[in-house]
C-alpha cells in the first residue's frame, strides 16, 4: 500500500524515519512532506495513489477526497475531525481515524496557564512593569475556593477539573452523561445555564458539531458573572465570538482566555475578539507540546499499522 503524510507532524525528522521503519520494511511505500499546502491541487498532487492518507488539523476538502480515487483510510493526527469532509468520506467509504488522548495533559495545562493569567493579571503586570509601573491594582483574585464550571467532561475536561481540584477550587460541570469518577472527586453536574450563573471561572471543552455549534450563545454570555473569566480551548464556532467580544467591551463579563476563533489564525484585522478589552489571546497552540506532538506522532503510525492488521482503532462514527 502507499501511505502519504501530506503535512508535517511538528516532529523531529528522526521520529518520522523510526515510525514509518516497520511500512518500509514490510514493503509499503511511505512518502512524507516537510512543508504545509493549502493548495487543492498541490494537496490532490499529494494523495494520488494513496491507499492511507495522514493529515494534521488543516482543512481537508470534499474535492481532495474526491481526488483520491484509492483512498480507504484517512489518518488524522487531531483530536476533532471537523476540518474534514465527513460526508465526502461517508459517501467513499473511507474510514476516518483520529488520535485522540494525544493533547489531553497540553490542552489541560493551558487552560491553567489561562486562568493564573487571567485572575492575577500576569501579562497585564509584565506590560506594567516594562513600562515603568508598580503592582497598583492588578493584585487579582486566588483561584482556591472559587467556582470552576467545566462545560464537557471528557478527557480534556475532566484533567482541567483534577488541576482545578488540585488549587482548591469547586468543581462543577455540564455534560450530557454522569461518571462515576467526577462524582467520586465531588464534581457536580449542574445544567448548562446554572453552570454559565454559578461560575466565577468556566471553561469550555466541547467537541465544535451540529449540536453545539453556536451554543454560547448571546443569551448564554449573558448568564455569566460580571466578574466572571471565560475560557475557550475547545473550537470557536461553539460560541457566538461577536457576542463575547460585545459582553467584554461593555463589561458584562470580567476577562476572556481564548485559543480558538471562527478560522485558523492567522486572525483578519477586523475580528472582533481582536479589538475586545480584558482578553488573554494565543493562536491555537494548546495542543502543542513537545511531548504532545511525539504522542500524536505515535498515536497516528500506531493507526496505521492496526488498519493493516485489520484491527483499526481509534475510529470515528461519521
Amino acid at each position: 500500500m502507499k501511505i502519504s503524510l501530506v503535512e508535517p507532524l511538528n516532529v523531529r525528522k528522526e521520529v518520522i524515519e523510526a515510525l514509518s521503519e516497520k511500512l518500509i520494511k514490510e514493503g509499503h511505500t511511505f512518502v512524507s512532506y516537510d512543508t504545509l499546502s493549502k493548495d487543492e491541487e498541490e494537496l490532490k498532487k499529494r494523495c494520488k495513489d494513496s491507499d492511507i492518507v495522514m493529515i494534521a488539523n488543516h482543512p481537508f476538502s470534499a474535492s481532495v477526497i474526491e481526488a483520491a480515487e484509492n483512498l480507504k483510510m484517512l489518518d488524522v493526527a487531531f483530536t476533532g475531525i471537523d476540518h474534514v469532509a465527513l460526508d465526502a468520506c461517508k459517501e467513499k467509504n473511507i474510514m476516518v481515524c483520529n488520535a485522540a488522548g494525544y493533547s489531553t495533559q497540553a490542552v489541560a495545562e493551558l487552560v491553567i496557564g489561562m486562568a493564573v493569567d487571567g485572575m492575577r493579571n500576569v501579562a497585564k503586570a509584565n506590560d506594567v512593569v516594562r513600562k515603568g509601573g508598580t503592582s497598583a491594582g492588578i493584585g487579582g483574585r486566588e483561584i482556591a475556593g472559587k467556582t470552576v464550571g467545566i462545560i464537557g467532561l471528557g478527557a480534556i475536561g475532566m484533567q482541567c477539573a483534577k488541576l482545578f481540584l488540585a488549587f482548591g477550587a469547586k468543581v462543577i460541570a455540564y455534560n450530557r452523561s454522569q461518571k462515576q469518577e467526577a462524582i467520586d472527586l465531588g464534581i457536580a453536574y449542574k445544567s448548562l445555564d446554572e453552570v454559565l450563573s454559578i461560575s466565577d471561572i468556566v471553561s469550555l471543552h466541547l467537541p465544535n458539531n451540529a449540536e453545539t455549534k453556536g451554543l454560547i450563545s448571546k443569551e448564554k454570555i449573558a448568564l455569566m458573572k460580571k466578574n466572571a473569566l471565560f475560557i475557550n480551548c475547545a473550537r470557536g464556532p461553539i460560541v457566538d465570538n461577536a457576542a463575547l467580544a460585545e459582553a467584554l467591551n461593555n463589561d458584562e463579563i470580567g476577562f476572556a482566555c481564548i485559543d480558538v476563533y471562527d478560522m485558523e489564525p492567522p486572525i483578519p484585522a477586523d475580528y472582533p475578539l481582536l479589538h475586545a478589552k480584558n482578553t488573554l489571546l494565543t493562536p491555537h497552540q494548546a495542543f502543542i507540546s513537545e511531548e504532545a506532538m511525539e504522542r500524536r506522532a505515535k498515536i497516528v503510525f500506531d493507526n496505521v499499522y492496526a488498519y493493516l492488521e485489520q484491527n483499526p482503532v481509534n475510529v470515528c462514527k461519521l
